[in-house]
């Protein structure tokens, strides 16, 4: 009897619940700073997936602001400079929240990393109370330790949540067997098992977040965020990027 761990997966059936993994460098002009109309933008996306019933978690990043691993190689302790990228992350997981209730969305935010004054403390069953309550939950702060990306903090989080799959949010419209802004013969995968992406060395995201997917069986789909309604075909099962499974 084979695996189930090998045994391929299926798209879900019916989406019900997902993580959106988006990096901070989306969030800014070039990749740099908090852009509000990018910020708008991404709010108006995850407000219209909301709208069809789906409950939304949302994991950011905080690159554009702060890279912890470039402040490490610079010499400061690899620990500071990852609580340095946590505070980052908070910062847009603010932008996003206000966003999100400018478009008329009931949103909480959540951190790992206590600060009581500005967003609640990241507690796994009071977060999925709130998703149960149709609102939209922006979780900042990682995973709360240092030497984890935001990556492993989506797969954990997602994980955590029972999501249907983790919604990975890009600037390309899938995965390619090469850069397609490289490469113009680069062809992209409707669908990958984790074990070919792994073995063609693909980078769908960290090898620790990847790892912790692919062991507890959580679907990734790829995506462009910033085709308008990519987000919404997606969770309909439109052929729009890459299933990862």
């Amino acid at each position: 009897m084979p695996d189930a761990a090998s045994t391929p997966l299926e798209p879900p059936r019916q989406i019900k619940r997902i993580l959106l993994k988006i990096s901070g460098e989306s969030l800014g002009d070039d990749g740099a700073g908090v852009a509000p109309a990018v910020v708008a933008e991404v709010a108006a996306q995850v407000a219209r997936v909301h709208r069809l019933g789906v409950e939304v978690a949302v994991v950011v990043g905080g690159g554009n602001l702060l890279r912890g691993a470039e402040f490490a190689k610079l010499g400061t302790n690899r620990a500071t400079a990852d609580h340095m990228g946590m505070l980052a992350t908070a910062i847009n997981a603010l932008a996003m929240q206000d966003a999100l209730e400018r478009a008329g969305v009931e949103t909480r935010a959540a951190c790992a990393v206590e600060m009581k004054t500005m967003m609640e403390p990241y507690i796994r069953r009071r977060v999925i109370r709130h998703l149960e309550k149709e609102r939209v939950v922006i979780l900042a702060g990682g995973t709360g330790n240092p030497y984890f990306t935001t990556d492993t903090a989506a797969a954990l989080r997602a994980t955590e949540l029972g999501v249907d799959a983790i919604f990975k949010a890009t600037k390309v419209d899938g995965v390619y067997t090469a850069d397609p802004n490289k490469d113009k013969t680069a062809k992209r995968y409707d669908r990958l098992s984790f074990q070919e992406a792994l073995a063609r060395d693909l980078r769908v995201m960290d090898r620790t977040a990847f790892t912790l997917c692919m062991e507890n069986r959580m679907p990734i789909m790829v995506f462009d965020m910033f085709v308008e309604g990519n987000m919404e075909r997606a969770v309909r099962g439109e052929n729009i990027g890459t299933w990862v499974l």
